[in-house]
């Protein structure tokens, strides 16, 4: 037990780098942020994982080591503990007087016939009702019952810890096993359950791309709410609504609703409303007149009121590849505190584009690369005739000229009589300014068990922490009681601090019997005169008798005779 809270130590100690570092895991972002501002020291952080805590093979080490620790500590306990509960309760000791709590009581003394069977029997199920283990051994003297309760006590801690080991295999079929990818999809466009089509990927250990179950969702309409009473919350989110189509392996294509914190269950994965936004419509010609680009393109929202960013990226435009950068801002205002967002819904929608052309870099190799993230290393911005950068705001609708012919740049789909390549007309979409819902597909086999192992592991912590470990036992005094009785003496014991012991023996003790009176004193010696008189009254230091629960005292006149 030492070395596993040893272990559990450095284990929290060695997550600290992990909650100030940040994790590639999380956010490759801010790693890439924290290596360029600490170029000496990021490179030692690399080399030792910091970067990649929860991964890494120190930190995998402890995490092996606390798991054997638990389970080489915790199954051995668990073959006494079930060594225990078949075990009868210990005998009766001889001297109940010397217990804690000890109470002597008569049972019969009211008249009623009362045999010794009759005693023990009543002794034994008044206790069983209490949850006791009870064992009655009428051949112990004149007979007694030893009965003890608080097993669970011990099984709760065996409990707690067997759950701490559950949930660490939880935790690590989590790590090995689940996958989790994010993919950003306008209305009347879907996605499949395939890795080419998410905009990141992070699987287990153990994942391959094979493994991923076939189902595919489409995404018919989105429905978004905001507050639109004038006050402090203004503008602010009230429902998030996604109607799409399922279609899964051997079924007919099915309607579904996704809502924040309602996924749509499909493939034995969920699928998580993470986030949504506007994706406008953007289309462009080259210098040839072709339609080399004509799609709702994601911008994602930077603030409250949803002022966003995107990038086009056009690669078969001639004679160079394009790219645009920009924002878009639903509601549309231009002062001196520069162009903004004052509101999330589209009142009065604004996209604002500069342009690029040159070489679009790594994406023509086919290799995978942010589609949030224009590379211009090898790009030249567009200018006016004037030698000035160009850019352009564009309401839904507006086409503007690009610099020197190279081509047509529109806010929306072509007109009608497009080219026939053109694949948003062919496909009949005519929304400038369709909405995108930023999905999350998580599929994790250990949430289920871990939750389990966690309230396991809190139902097993509060029964070894409110559980007493009792031991009670009653015994039939040999000889006659009083008036014909029974005498018993009821006695109890506790593993440790019980404050409800002494009530828990007195309650037994009332139910099997009246008090047991304390034999008479020695009789008064002669002329010592009645009690209350001259006598009595010239020894100021005489007490009265005292009867305490485990026996009588009495005082003699020292004056007398």
């Amino acid at each position: 037990m030492r070395t596993a809270l040893l272990l559990l130590l450095l284990l929290a100690v060695a997550a600290v780098p992990g909650s100030v570092v940040p994790q590639r895991g999380a956010d490759p972002a801010a790693v890439a942020t924290y290596v360029d501002e600490h170029p000496t020291l990021a490179p030692w952080l690399d080399r030792l994982g910091v970067f990649e805590v929860y991964s890494s093979p120190w930190f995998s080490a402890i995490y092996l080591l606390l798991f054997v620790s638990l389970v080489g500590c915790v199954l051995p306990r668990s073959r006494q503990q079930w060594t225990a509960w078949r075990t009868p309760p210990p005998r009766t000791p001889s001297r109940l007087d010397r217990l804690p709590e000890h109470r002597a009581v008569v049972a019969g003394a009211d008249g009623t016939a009362t045999s010794r069977e009759d005693v023990l029997a009543g002794a034994a199920a008044a206790l069983r009702r209490r949850r006791y283990r009870v064992q009655v051994r009428p051949d112990d003297g004149a007979g007694s019952v030893a009965a003890e309760r608080g097993h669970l006590r011990e099984t709760g801690n065996l409990v707690f810890h067997l759950a701490l080991v559950g949930l660490l295999l939880a935790l690590a079929a989590s790590s090995l096993l689940s996958y989790r990818a994010e993919v950003v999809v306008p209305v009347g466009q879907g996605f499949s359950n395939t890795v080419a089509r998410y905009d990141t990927y992070d699987p287990g250990a153990w994942v391959q791309p094979d493994d991923l179950p076939p189902f595919a969702v489409g995404l018919e309409g989105l429905d978004v709410r905001f507050e639109e009473e004038v006050g402090g919350q203004l503008g602010a989110p009230r429902d998030f609504t996604a109607d799409v189509v399922v279609d899964r392996p051997g079924e007919d294509p099915e309607q579904d609703v996704i809502r924040v914190n309602e996924p749509l269950h499909a493939g034995g994965a969920e699928v998580y409303l993470a986030g949504n936004g506007y994706a406008p419509v953007i289309s462009v010609t080259d210098s040839r007149g072709r339609l080399v680009y004509s799609e709702p393109t994601p911008f994602l929202a930077q603030d409250d009121a949803y002022s966003s960013t995107g990038v086009v990226k056009v690669l078969g435009s001639d004679p160079e590849q394009l790219g645009f950068t920009g924002a878009f801002l639903p509601t549309a205002v231009l002062d001196g505190a520069g162009p903004r967002s004052v509101f999330p819904d589209a009142r009065d929608p604004l996209l604002l584009l500069t342009g690029y052309e040159g070489d679009l870099g790594a994406v023509n190799d086919g290799r995978p690369v942010n589609v949030y993230e224009l590379d211009t290393q090898r790009m030249q911005q567009l200018t006016t005739d004037e030698g000035e950068p160009w850019s352009v705001a564009l309401r839904p609708g507006d086409a503007v000229p690009l610099p020197d012919g190279r081509g047509t740049l529109r806010f929306g789909y072509p007109p009608e009589g497009a080219p026939a390549d053109d694949v948003a007309a062919a496909s009949g979409a005519g929304d400038p300014l369709p909405r995108f819902a930023g999905l999350t597909v998580r599929h994790d086999p250990g949430r289920l068990p871990a939750l389990v192992f966690s309230v396991l592991a809190m139902a097993g912590l509060v029964a070894s922490l409110f559980t007493p470990r009792r031991r009670v036992f009653v015994r039939v005094v040999p000889g006659a009681g009083p008036e014909g009785g029974l005498r018993l003496d009821v006695a109890g014991l506790a593993r440790g601090e019980d404050a409800g012991l002494a009530a828990e023996v007195d309650e037994l003790a009332r139910t099997l019997g009246s008090p047991a009176q304390p034999p008479p004193g020695p009789p008064p010696s002669a002329g010592s005169g009645p009690p209350g008189g001259a006598d009595e009254a010239a020894a100021p230091g005489r007490a009265p008798a005292a009867v305490g629960h485990r026996g009588t005292s009495t005082t003699t006149d020292r004056t007398g005779s």
